[in-house]
């Protein structure tokens, strides 16, 4: 299983970034991928996560009402539009993926968790916000 991230960047306070994770090597229909991030000096986060079969989505509060999570199963690739980005969002993001599950109970367990749940990872892309 391979997971590319891709789409950081430097933006100023305000701005807007779209994070993009393609996901291969797996066939599993049921799964969900998640995105974290981790700024210096602090522990891992979940941001916001997303299931394949239901449709679920978990936001962390501290990007709710900016960010918005979206796939395209037909790519195998997971979004995350970021708005309003604030200058607390500067981090390195990761997307991951556990596979074999899916449904509210586990896309909220993804998002409120540190990725320990997590069974594949890509490489980070660094997001920094700042004027």
């Amino acid at each position: 299983v391979q997971l590319q991230a891709s789409g950081g960047g430097l933006v100023q306070p305000g701005g807007s970034l779209r994070l993009s994770c393609a996901a291969s090597g797996f066939t599993l229909d049921l799964n969900v991928i998640g995105w974290f991030r981790q700024a210096p000096g602090k522990e891992r986060e979940g941001v916001s996560c997303i299931d394949r079969g239901y449709g679920s989505t978990y936001y962390a509060d501290s990007v709710k009402g900016r960010f918005t999570i979206s796939r395209d199963n037909a790519k195998n690739t997971v979004y995350l539009q970021m708005n309003d980005l604030k200058p607390e969002d500067t981090a390195v993001y990761y997307c991951a993926i556990v596979v074999g599950v899916g449904g509210d109970y586990y896309v909220e367990r993804c998002g409120r968790g540190n990725g320990g749940d997590m069974d594949y990872w890509g490489k980070g892309t660094q997001v920094t916000v700042s004027s």
